[in-house]
C-alpha cells in the first residue's frame, strides 16, 4: 500500500517494505480476468464479494457528505463509493484509511491505485466484525475519504491550493462522468447471505474501465509532483526565515519591523503589541502592515513614549502556530527638539545605546533592595533569604534570569532548598536547615549579557543535642566506590564535641521505600570513611552517621542520596531508565548458566585503604570467567607465614572490592582473591604486598601564627599558616572565647578550606581570643596557639587593613560581596532547654499512650541494685504476643492472712515513730524461676527518711497460703527488689515493710497472688516520686525520678501530660511534643486560681508505659510571702545567689540545687546558710556553671525558688564582676591619628564621662611627655576628649603613643603604634597637606588637567580652579610653546577650558596650564604622549563610532552603495565590512572607503549572490562597534531596481547624440567671399543631421553645399556669399538617445556700406574733439 506522501520522509518507515510493496501491487492491478465481475447496471461502483458498504457523513449542515469508499479488489476489479456527494464546493478534505478518521490539520495524503498484500501492517478495514468473517483475506483495498471541514484562517487562495491534492482530482474524475450510484442491499434467505446484483451492459463496463484508466494516469501524475516538490511546499507549520529586529528609536521617529515567514499552507500573519492584537482600521495614521514579496512589515508612524513595548509577530496556518518577538524602546530627546532631524523612515540621532537578541537594550541598572544581610539558623529550623530587585528600565513581559549559588556552585531546587520568584522579589527558602547548607549565597540576577549579584554568609548552628554534653551530628555524609554489596561511607567530623572528645561513629543504612534503620558497626570508628558491606544487590539504600563520646550519642546526620548496589557498568545502563524508582529497587536478571568454566585468577590486587578498623581490597575480574556469574572469596595470612585462612567462609563476595574487619593492630598481613562459579574455585591471585594494619592517613598537624584583624563593629577576620604536610584536608574549624571567660565557641560549622575567615557575631568592646583546628578523614588537628587578644571594633577606614589582607575573595572562607563574614558562635546545649513554653503546646500534640501496639519484646533490664543477672530470652506467651504482657494475677481464692499487725515503735526522745506500711505490690517482671516486686512508699515516713524495706514472700497452694519467708537480710533503698530461687508456676504473695531511725514500720497486706512464669514487659513503668514546688499563679516545676523498671531498652524521653482537676479523664493534653530527656519540667502559661493535676509517662524504644501517679491537685497562685533567688555581685566581684524564706518549720532546712540536682558538695560553688537565709556564691563562674539554680525549702508544702543562668546572663554577671572589681573609665573612641588641615598631627581619644577630678598622662615609647613647642596637650572634661597636637612629624617621633586617664579609682588607657611603613605613609600624608595648605594660600587648582571627549568628538581639556581674581591670568602651553587663545577666561564657573578640534597625532604633546598673580602660581601638566595619547585616541575613536549614523542604502549608475556618516573620520578608526559574516576583500566588483564624513561600501554590478546581512564593523583599538543593515528581499529589489534605472539613464546620457564643437556663434562675412564652417559631432549611433535655416530647412545646393562625413563631422560651405545669406542657422543632431541643436548666425555685408560707415565714425570723432 503507498503510505501518504509526508510519511515518505520518516525515518522510521520501513522503506524497503514501501518499494516491495509497490513492486507487487503495480503487477496485480492490471490483472482483471481472475475473477468474475460482478456489475450493478447504471452504476459507477463495484462491490467486492458483500461489501456494498454505505457511509454517509454530513459535515456542518448539508452542505458536503463524507465520500464514502473507493475500494479496489483484486477478485472482483471492483470499487465502490459508498454515499452521494452532493456538493463540489468543498473547502477542506480529510484524507485516511478510515472513514472515521478526521484530520483537522487537512494533511493530504497520496493515494495511489497500487494494491498491496496485507502483511506486517494491517490497516482498520472499513467493513464490520461479520462482514470481516466473509471477506477473502487476500488483499485489502485502500480507501479515498473526503470530507468539508470548516478551518478558521484558510483563505481563497489556500482553499485553491488545496483542491489541487490527490484525492480532490480523484473524486472530480470519478464523479465527472454523471451516472448514478445505486447499490442493492443483502437479503437474508438463509444462514448464508446471497448477493444480488445487475448486471451491467459492454458499453458501460468499457467506459468505466477507461475512467478507471485515466484516474491510475492522474493519481500516478499526482505523485509524481509531490516528489518534485520542495519540502516548503508541504504542509508544515510556520516557521520564521527572518525575525522581527528590536529598535530603539528617538520621539516622533518611524520605525518598521520586517519578518519573513515558510509555512504550508501560506501563514497568516498577526502583529500584537504586549499580546494585544493590533488594530490597524482604529489607529489607521499610526501603523501600517503590509505583506510584499513574502515580507512581512509593521511601520509604527511617529513613534511617542507610549510605544516602548514587546511586538509579536504570529504566524497561523493548519499545521500550527509560531511567534517571534522584539521590542521598541522610544527614547526621549533631552535637548532642543528640532522635528527636522526626525522625517520618516531614517534616523539621523546617534543611538545612546544598542539592543541585545533579547530586544533589551544592553545596559541594565540592577538594584537590590530589602537585602538578606548575614544569617544565622538552626539545624531543623526553616530559613527564607530575600531580596528585592529593582531593574531599569522595566521592560514589560520580560523577566530577568534570577540564579541562586552557593560557595560559587548553582543551588538546584530539592526537598531542602526551593527557590522562588515573584516578579520583583527573589527568595531562597530552606524547610530545613542543615549544616550543610552553610555558605555564602550569592544572588545573581542576569538581563541578556549583563547581570548584577549579592552576596552574604548563611550560618548554621547545631541543633540541640537530645543528651546534654552529646556531641553535634557529623555531616556531607557521601557514598563512594559503589558496587553490587559494598559501598564506601564517608563524611566530615563536627565542630562540637559536646565537652569531651569523640569517641567515633556510627553509621546506620536504610533501604528505600522503608523506614528500617540498622547500624552497620557494632564498634565506633574514629576514621570518618567506613566500607559498608552485606548489601543486596539491585536495592537502593540511603545512610547517616552519628558521633558518640562518653556522655551519649548525636543526632543522626543528614541522609545521603540513594545509591544502588549494583555493579558500576550496570549502574550506568539503567540510570537512564531505572526499573522501580518509588521503591528504589532495581531488578537484576542473571543470565542462565551455560557449561561451566572454571574463572581465573583475578588481577591488580591492591590494599586501596587501610585503618586500624578495616583494610579495603580492590581487584580486576579475571579475564577468563564463562557465561555465568562470578563470586570471590578472599583470604589472608600473617606476614612471613603461609598459612591461609578464608575470611569470608559464609557470604560469598559479588564486588571486586572488600572490606576486612577485627584484623590486629600493629600486626601485618598479606592477602590474596580466588574466583569462583558452579565449575568450581579457581586458582588465588598474587598475594598483596605486606600490610601493617593501622592508620595510613595521619591527623594533620595544628595549624599557626593564628592573627586576628579588627574588621567591623561584630566581625574579626582570622588568618593562619595552613598546616604543614597535611593529606586530604577537609577544611579547618575556628573557636573564639572572650578573654577570661574559659569558654570557646565554634565560629563555623562547616570546615572551611584556606587561611582566612571572618568571625561574625562578636560582642562589640569584648576582647577575643581565637584558636584553630584542621581536619581530615583521620581526625581533628591538635589545636593551635591562642591568638593575641583583640578587641571587637570597627578598624580604621572601615574596613580589613591591607596590610594583614591583601585581598579578599568569594570563596566559602572569604569576606562577602556586600556584608559578609562569618556567623556568631553557636551556644552550647544547656538543660534549661527542658523549661518548655507550654503555652501553645497543650492542644498540639499527644504523645503515645501505653496502650500502644508493641512491635517488639526485648530482654528487660533491671537496675543494677536490684537485679543479679540477666535472665534468658523468654518465650512469649499469648498476651505477650499480642503485645500487650501484663502481669497475671491468680484468681483462685486465697485465705487471707490475719496476723495481727504490731503496734508502731515509738522514739520519745526524738519524737519519731516508725513509718506506716508501703502500698500497690505490683509484679514489675517475672522470669522462670524470679520476679521483680515494686510498690509505693509509706504514705507518712513516722517524721524521718525513710532508709530502706524488707520484703517477705509465701507460698500459696490450692489458694492456701504458706509461711512467711524472707526474701532480704538486708534492706534494699530502692522501691523495687528482684526475688530470687522461686519454684517456677508457682503461686506467690508477698509484702514489704519501711524502715527509719525509729525502727521497722507495720508490714503491708498481702499483696494479690502472683504466679511465677516468664514473661516481659517491653515497656517502661510508670516514673516515679512526682512532685511539684515553685508554684506561681502562672508556673510550676514538676520533678520524678525514673521508672523503677526501665523495658528492655533504656528509658529515652518523657511525655508530661496535664489536665484540669475538674476535667474528665479524657481531656489530659501533652505538654511536650517531643519527648525530653530531663526529669523535670517548668510548666508555664497557667491560668491563674484555676486546679491542675499532673502524670509523666516514660518512653523507650518499644513504647510508651504507663503514667506516673498524679501529682496534685495544686492550684496555680502566688501564696503570700513568696519570695524569688537575688543575684548579687559585691564591691569585690564576687558573684552570689540569695534567699530567704520567712515560712520556715523548725525542722526544714534550706537545700540549693543545680538543674534540681543536689548542690552542695559542689566544688564550684560555696554555700552558708544562717537561719532563714541562705547564700550560694559562685567560686569562678564560667561556662560549667550554666543552668537552673534552685533553692528548696524542706518540710514545706513545697516552697521553693530558682534562677536561670545562661550564657547571656553569665557574660553580664562576669562584666559586672570584672567592673567591680577593677573599675575603669569606659571610652567612646580608642586612641587614633588625624591630619588636621595645616599638616599638624592630631592623637585623641574620648571617654564617654569625665569628672572634674579627672587627669591625663601621655606616654611616648615608655616616657612621659610635656606640654611644650612641639606637644600641645588638651583635655575637655565636658565632652570626655583628651587630645595631643603636633606641628610636625620628624624622625626621632616615630613610636608608640600611649594616653593613661585616671578619675578616681577608675582607669583606662589607649595606645596607638606608629612604626615601620605606617609611620613613614603618616608622615608622608602630614607633609603633603602641609604643602597643600600652602599652595592654597594663592589661586590654585582644585582639580588638576584633565581631558574628556565631546559629543561632537572634539577633545576638551579642563581644569577647576580656586582662590582667584580679576588680576589672575591663566596661559595655556604645549611642549613648552604657548597657546593663543582667542578669548580670555573670565573664572566665573572656575572651570578652564581649552577645545582642540578634529584632534589627530598632530596634537599629541605635552600640554600645560599655569595660573599665576601677585600671590603666587601653580601649574597643572597633562601628559598626552605614548600610552596616554593612545588611551585619548581610543575614546575618540569610540566616541565616532558610536557617532555614526545607521548604515543606509543608496543606489548609483555603477550598483549600490551602503554609508554611514560620522562626525568627522580619523586613520585611527579601523574600518572593516562583513557580508553574512565573511569579511568583504577590496576588488573591482566591492570597494570601500571614506569620503569627507561618510564610510562607504560600494557593490558594482550587484546580483542576487549579493543579498544578505551587512555589517560595517568600526574598530576604536579596543571595541567593535556595529552598524548593521539587510540588504535582501524588499529592500533589495527596490535599491536594485533604482540602480538599473541610474544605469541606463547613464548609457543615453553617454551616447546620445550631441554636437561636440567647432560652430562659432556669429560668423561676419564679405559679400561674395566662401563661408566654409566645420563641427564635431558624437552619439552612438552615428546622429542624423538636418539644417535649418531660421528655423526652416535647408536643402543642400550648389551655392550652399551640406555634408556629413563618418557620422562624425559635418561640413558648411557657400561658395560665395550674398546678403540674402545672412540669417541664423541651425544643426540638428538626432539618435535614440537624444536630439540637441547648435545655432549660428551669419551677417554679410557690402564693402561700400563698410566705408561709408567708418567715414561717418570718424566724422562723430573729428566733432566731438572740437
Amino acid at each position: 500500500m503507498s503510505l501518504p506522501f509526508y510519511q515518505k520522509y520518516h525515518e522510521h518507515y520501513d522503506r524497503g517494505y514501501r518499494n516491495k510493496d509497490l513492486q507487487s501491487t503495480m503487477s496485480q492491478y492490471h490483472q482483471e480476468k481472475k475473477s468474475s465481475a460482478i456489475y450493478t447496471h447504471g452504476s459507477t461502483a463495484y462491490s467486492h464479494m458483500s461489501s456494498a458498504h454505505q457511509q454517509a457523513s454530513e459535515v456542518y449542515g448539508s452542505s458536503a457528505y463524507r465520500q464514502g469508499s473507493q475500494a479496489y479488489s483484486l477478485g472482483s476489479s471492483a470499487y465502490s463509493l459508498g454515499s452521494e456527494v452532493r456538493s463540489k464546493a468543498s473547502s477542506a478534505y480529510d484524507y485516511g484509511y478510515n472513514l472515521g478518521l478526521t484530520d483537522s490539520s487537512l494533511m493530504t495524503e497520496d493515494y495511489s491505485s497500487k494494491l498491496s498484500p496485507q502483511t506486517k501492517r494491517a490497516k482498520k478495514s472499513l467493513v464490520s466484525g461479520e462482514e470481516k468473517e466473509n471477506q477473502t483475506k487476500d488483499y485489502v483495498v485502500p480507501i479515498f475519504s473526503g470530507s468539508q471541514v470548516h478551518v478558521n484562517g484558510i483563505t481563497d487562495t489556500e482553499e485553491e491550493r488545496i483542491k489541487e491534492a490527490a484525492a480532490y482530482v480523484a473524486r472530480r474524475n470519478l464523479l465527472a462522468t454523471g451516472e448514478g450510484i445505486t447499490t442493492t442491499k443483502k437479503s437474508a434467505v438463509s444462514l448464508q447471505e446471497e448477493e444480488l446484483f445487475e448486471k451491467k451492459s459492454r458499453k458501460v463496463a468499457i467506459r468505466e474501465k477507461a475512467e478507471r484508466l485515466a484516474l491510475r494516469k492522474t493519481l500516478e501524475e499526482t505523485e509524481e509532483f509531490h516528489r518534485k516538490l520542495n519540502e516548503d511546499s508541504l504542509l508544515h507549520a510556520p516557521e520564521f526565515v527572518i525575525k522581527p529586529r528590536s529598535h530603539t528609536v528617538w520621539e516622533k521617529q518611524n520605525v518598521r519591523l520586517h519578518c519573513s515567514v515558510s509555512g504550508w499552507p501560506e501563514p497568516r500573519l498577526t502583529w500584537y503589541k504586549n499580546h494585544v492584537p493590533i488594530n490597524v482600521q482604529a489607529n489607521p495614521e499610526k501603523y501600517i502592515i503590509e505583506s510584499r514579496y513574502g515580507m512581512h512589515s509593521l511601520e509604527i508612524n511617529a513613534c511617542d513614549f507610549e510605544d516602548t513595548a514587546q511586538y509579536r509577530a504570529s504566524a497561523m496556518n493548519v499545521k500550527g502556530e509560531l511567534s517571534a518577538y522584539a521590542s521598541i524602546v522610544v527614547k526621549r530627546y533631552k535637548g532642543e527638539f528640532d522635528d527636522t532631524r526626525f522625517h520618516s523612515g531614517v534616523s539621523t540621532m546617534p543611538l545612546s545605546f544598542g539592543v541585545t537578541p533579547y530586544g533589551f537594550a544592553s545596559k541594565f541598572e540592577i538594584h537590590f533592595d530589602d537585602k538578606f544581610d548575614v544569617s544565622f539558623g538552626r539545624e531543623g529550623e526553616t530559613m527564607s533569604l530575600g531580596c528585592r530587585v529593582v531593574i531599569s528600565p522595566d521592560i514589560k513581559h520580560f523577566q530577568p534570569e534570577v540564579q541562586w549559588l552557593r560557595n560559587g556552585t548553582l543551588v538546584s531546587p530539592s526537598k531542602w532548598v526551593q527557590t522562588q520568584w515573584s516578579g520583583n522579589r527573589a527568595t531562597l527558602t530552606f524547610s530545613h536547615l542543615n549544616k550543610e547548607d552553610e555558605g555564602l549565597y550569592t544572588l545573581r540576577v542576569r538581563m541578556g549579557e549583563y547581570y548584577e549579584q549579592y552576596s552574604a554568609y548563611v550560618f548554621v548552628r547545631d541543633a540541640d543535642a537530645e543528651i546534654a554534653g552529646a556531641p553535634a551530628s557529623p555531616l556531607d555524609v557521601v557514598c563512594l566506590d559503589a558496587n553490587k554489596d559494598y559501598v564506601i561511607i564517608s563524611w566530615k567530623q563536627p565542630a562540637v564535641d559536646g565537652g569531651s572528645p569523640i569517641l567515633g561513629y556510627f553509621i546506620d543504612k536504610c533501604e528505600v521505600g522503608t523506614d528500617i534503620w540498622s547500624q552497620c558497626n557494632d564498634t565506633p570508628v574514629k576514621f570518618a570513611r567506613f566500607p559498608v558491606t552485606g548489601l543486596i544487590e539491585g536495592r537502593s539504600y540511603i545512610f547517616r552517621v552519628r558521633a558518640v563520646n562518653k556522655t551519649g550519642i548525636s543526632i543522626p546526620s543528614r541522609v545521603s542520596e540513594p545509591v544502588a548496589a549494583l555493579d558500576p557498568v550496570d549502574r550506568a545502563r539503567f540510570k537512564s531508565q531505572p526499573s522501580a524508582p518509588w521503591t528504589g529497587q532495581i531488578i537484576v536478571t542473571e543470565e542462565e548458566p551455560a557449561e561451566g568454566v572454571v574463572p581465573g585468577p583475578p588481577t591488580d590486587l591492591s590494599v586501596t585503604e587501610a585503618t586500624r578498623s578495616y583494610v579495603v581490597l580492590s581487584w580486576k575480574p579475571p579475564g577468563q570467567r564463562g557465561h555465568e556469574g562470578i563470586m570471590y572469596f578472599v583470604e589472608k595470612c600473617v606476614a612471613d607465614t603461609e598459612n591461609w585462612q578464608r575470611v569470608n567462609t559464609e557470604i560469598p563476595v559479588k564486588s571486586p572490592r572488600f572490606a576486612l574487619f577485627d584484623l590486629a593492630e600493629g600486626k601485618s598481613y598479606r592477602f590474596r582473591v580466588r574466583c569462583s562459579n558452579s565449575a568450581g574455585v579457581g586458582e588465588p591471585s598474587e598475594a598483596t604486598d605486606v600490610t601493617v594494619v593501622g592508620d595510613k592517613l595521619d591527623i594533620p598537624k595544628a595549624p599557626g601564627r593564628i592573627i586576628p584583624s579588627r574588621n567591623t563593629d561584630t566581625s574579626v577576620v582570622v588568618t593562619w599558616e595552613e598546616s604543614k604536610d597535611a593529606k586530604e584536608l577537609v577544611g579547618y574549624y575556628i573557636e573564639s572565647s572572650i578573654v577570661g571567660s574559659n569558654q570557646w565557641e565554634p565560629c563555623n560549622n562547616n570546615p572551611v578550606k584556606g587561611s582566612r575567615f571572618v568571625c561574625h557575631g562578636l560582642l562589640n568592646g569584648q576582647s577575643y581570643i581565637f584558636r584553630v583546628r584542621a581536619v581530615n578523614a583521620a581526625g581533628l588537628s591538635e589545636y593551635s596557639q591562642d591568638s593575641e587578644p583583640i578587641e571587637v571594633k570597627a578598624a580604621i577606614g572601615g574596613g580589613v587593613s591591607q596590610v594583614v589582607l591583601p585581598e579578599l575573595n568569594d570563596k566559602a572562607g572569604g569576606l562577602t560581596d556586600h556584608k559578609g563574614g562569618m556567623h556568631e558562635a553557636s551556644l552550647p546545649t544547656f538543660k534549661k532547654a527542658a523549661l518548655l513554653d507550654s503555652s501553645d503546646k497543650l492542644n498540639q500534640y499527644t504523645p503515645p499512650s501505653s496502650s500502644d501496639r508493641l512491635d517488639k519484646t526485648e530482654s528487660s533490664k533491671v537496675s543494677e541494685r536490684v537485679q543479679d543477672k540477666q535472665a534468658p530470652a523468654p518465650a512469649l506467651k499469648k498476651e505477650a504476643a499480642k503485645g500487650k504482657p501484663e502481669v497475671k494475677e491468680v484468681s483462685e481464692t486465697v485465705q487471707e492472712d490475719h496476723t495481727p499487725s504490731a503496734e508502731p515503735e515509738k522514739v520519745a526522745d526524738q519524737g519519731k515513730t516508725t513509718p506506716s506500711p508501703p502500698y500497690d505490690i505490683t509484679c514489675l517482671e517475672s522470669f522462670h524461676d524470679s520476679m521483680v516486686l515494686g510498690w509505693k512508699q509509706p504514705e507518712k515516713s513516722g517524721g524521718a527518711e525513710i532508709t530502706g524495706y524488707y520484703v517477705n514472700y509465701r507460698e500459696v497452694i490450692g489458694g492456701v497460703p504458706g509461711k512467711w519467708k524472707e526474701a532480704n537480710i538486708k534492706a534494699v533503698s530502692d522501691q523495687a527488689y528482684k526475688i530470687s530461687d522461686l519454684k517456677e508456676n508457682m503461686v506467690y504473695q508477698f509484702q514489704v515493710a519501711a524502715v527509719n531511725i525509729a525502727g521497722v514500720g507495720t508490714p503491708s497486706k498481702a499483696s494479690a497472688s502472683f504466679k511465677c512464669e516468664e514473661w516481659t514487659i517491653a515497656v517502661p513503668g510508670p516514673p516515679q516520686n512526682l512532685k511539684y514546688s515553685e508554684v506561681r499563679k502562672t508556673s510550676l516545676v514538676l520533678h520524678w525520678k525514673h521508672p523503677i523498671h526501665s523495658g528492655r531498652t533504656p528509658v529515652t524521653g518523657f511525655f508530661v501530660d496535664i489536665k484540669e482537676t475538674k476535667a474528665k479523664d479524657d481531656q489530659w493534653k501533652g505538654i511536650n511534643e517531643k519527648p525530653m530527656a530531663n526529669t523535670y519540667l517548668k510548666v508555664q502559661n497557667l491560668k491563674e486560681g484555676v486546679s491542675y493535676v499532673f502524670r509523666v509517662r516514660a518512653l523507650n524504644q518499644a513504647g510508651v508505659g504507663k503514667p506516673s501517679d498524679i501529682a496534685g491537685p495544686v492550684v496555680a497562685e502566688t501564696r503570700p510571702g513568696t519570695k524569688e533567688i537575688v543575684i548579687d555581685v559585691d564591691d569585690n566581684g564576687v558573684i552570689s545567689l540569695n534567699f530567704e524564706c520567712d515560712q520556715m518549720s523548725k525542722d526544714s532546712k534550706l537545700i540549693w540545687s543545680k538543674d534540681y540536682e543536689p548542690a552542695e558538695d559542689s566544688p564550684r560553688l560555696e554555700v552558708d546558710t544562717k537561719g532563714n537565709k541562705t547564700k550560694a556564691t559562685f567560686k569562678d563562674l564560667g561556662i560549667d556553671d550554666l543552668g537552673i539554680y534552685s533553692c528548696d525549702v524542706t518540710d514545706t508544702d513545697g516552697i521553693a525558688a530558682s534562677y536561670l543562668i545562661d550564657e547571656e546572663e553569665m557574660k553580664r554577671l562576669l562584666a559586672l564582676s570584672q567592673e567591680h572589681k577593677f573599675p575603669t573609665v569606659p571610652l567612646k573612641s580608642e586612641l587614633a591619628v588625624e591630619i588636621m588641615e595645616k599638616g599638624e598631627v592630631r592623637f585623641w581619644m574620648q571617654a564617654e564621662k569625665l569628672s572634674g577630678n579627672s587627669k591625663a598622662n601621655y606616654i611616648f615609647n615608655d616616657k612621659e611627655i610635656f606640654e611644650g613647642p612641639k606637644y600641645k596637650m588638651h583635655m575637655d572634661r565636658n565632652t570626655g576628649i583628651v587630645e595631643m597636637i603636633m606641628e610636625k612629624l620628624q624622625e626621632e617621633d616615630e613610636g608608640t603613643y600611649t594616653f593613661q586617664i585616671q578619675d578616681g579609682k577608675a582607669t583606662n588607657h589607649s595606645t596607638l603604634v606608629l612604626i615601620g611603613d605606617v609611620y613613614k605613609n603618616l608622615q608622608k600624608e602630614a607633609e603633603f597637606q602641609r604643602q597643600e595648605w600652602i599652595r592654597k594660600q594663592g589661586p590654585h587648582f582644585a582639580e588638576y588637567l584633565s581631558w574628556e571627549v565631546t559629543g561632537e568628538c572634539n577633545v576638551l581639556l579642563k581644569c577647576k580652579v580656586a582662590n582667584i581674581k580679576k588680576e589672575t591670568n591663566i596661559i595655556w602651553y604645549k611642549d613648552e610653546r604657548e597657546i593663543t587663545v582667542d578669548e580670555k577666561h573670565d573664572f566665573k564657573d572656575g572651570i578652564c577650558t581649552l577645545l582642540i578640534t578634529e584632534f589627530s597625532k598632530k596634537d599629541a604633546g605635552f600640554y600645560e596650564v599655569i595660573l599665576k598673580d601677585d600671590r603666587g602660581k601653580d601649574k597643572s601638566r597633562l601628559k598626552l604622549v605614548d600610552e596616554a595619547f593612545r588611551d585619548l585616541m581610543t575614546e575618540v575613536c569610540k566616541t565616532i563610532a558610536l557617532s555614526a549614523t545607521e548604515l543606509k542604502i543608496q543606489s548609483t549608475a555603477e550598483g549600490i552603495r551602503l554609508y554611514s556618516f560620522v562626525n568627522y573620520y580619523l586613520d585611527d578608526l579601523k574600518v572593516n565590512w562583513t557580508h553574512n559574516g565573511t569579511d568583504i576583500r577590496y576588488s573591482d566588483k566591492v570597494k570601500s572607503g571614506v569620503t569627507g564624513e561618510q564610510i562607504w561600501l560600494q557593490i558594482n554590478e550587484p546580483t542576487p549572490n549579493d543579498k544578505g546581512k551587512y555589517v560595517m564593523e568600526l574598530f576604536d583599538g579596543k571595541t567593535k562597534h556595529e552598524r548593521k543593515v539587510d540588504l535582501s528581499g524588499q529592500a533589495y529589489d527596490e535599491a536594485f531596481a533604482e540602480f538599473q534605472r541610474l544605469k541606463q539613464a547613464a548609457i543615453a546620457e553617454k551616447n546620445r547624440a550631441r554636437v561636440l564643437g567647432g560652430l562659432p556663434d556669429v560668423v561676419t562675412i564679405q559679400e561674395g567671399k566662401a563661408l566654409n564652417l566645420t563641427c564635431n559631432l558624437w552619439g552612438d549611433p552615428s546622429p542624423e543631421i538636418s539644417w535649418l535655416k531660421n528655423e526652416k530647412p535647408l536643402a543642400s545646393d550648389e551655392h550652399c553645399i551640406l555634408k556629413l562625413e563618418a557620422g562624425k563631422t559635418a561640413y558648411f560651405t557657400m561658395t560665395a556669399v550674398q546678403t540674402h545669406d545672412s540669417g541664423k542657422y541651425s544643426l540638428v543632431v538626432k539618435n535614440k538617445y537624444g536630439t540637441e541643436t547648435s545655432d549660428f548666425t551669419v551677417s554679410v555685408f557690402l564693402p561700400e556700406e563698410e566705408e561709408a560707415k567708418a567715414a561717418s565714425e570718424n566724422a562723430k570723432q573729428t566733432k566731438k574733439i572740437k
